[in-house]
């Protein structure tokens, strides 16, 4: 049976504080976790919108974001592929007031995320929609933390 150590903790910091849909894939190869959720946005005008992929569409937005957890040591992957990339000691973990903290902090980011979709919608002269992390933000409300019990990586 599998002790899920800080994968569980997140999980239920994200059903208490995280209101968009979203998935975790835990990874046991690359040691990893990977976190996607969705923003939907209504295009009520029909405002032609081209994907990444060069793709014309004119209906509802759904946007979707991926955060990965890893092992700085044995996981492989694009960091450019990820919204953020959060670095892990396996041992270690993560304390739940730090998962607490970052439940929080992708609410607003996504918050932000859709507002900027829907403005993107009905700003003619934007271009492109780019969601972003605001890493310098989300250090210095980590400082604040007082983490105490830890949650190592999960086992199997």
């Amino acid at each position: 049976m599998a002790k899920y150590g800080f994968l569980s903790v997140l999980e239920e910091e994200l059903d208490k504080g995280f209101s968009y849909d979203y998935e975790l894939n835990w990874d046991k190869r690359n040691h990893a976790v990977e976190l996607s959720f969705i923003l939907d946005a209504a295009n009520t005008e029909k405002i032609a919108t081209m994907t990444a992929d060069g793709e014309v569409l004119d209906g509802d937005i759904a946007l979707e974001e991926f955060v990965i957890f890893y092992d700085p040591s044995k996981s492989r992957f694009e960091a450019s592929d990820y919204l953020v990339a959060l670095p892990f000691l396996p041992k270690k973990g993560y304390s739940r007031e730090f998962l607490a903290y970052f439940a929080a902090f992708l609410q607003e980011t996504a918050d932000q995320g859709l507002d900027g979709i829907l403005d993107f919608l009905e700003d003619e002269s934007q271009e492109e929609f780019t969601m972003t992390w605001d890493e310098a933000a989300f250090e210095e409300g980590k400082k604040a933390l007082d983490e105490t019990d830890f949650y190592p990586y999960p086992r199997y």
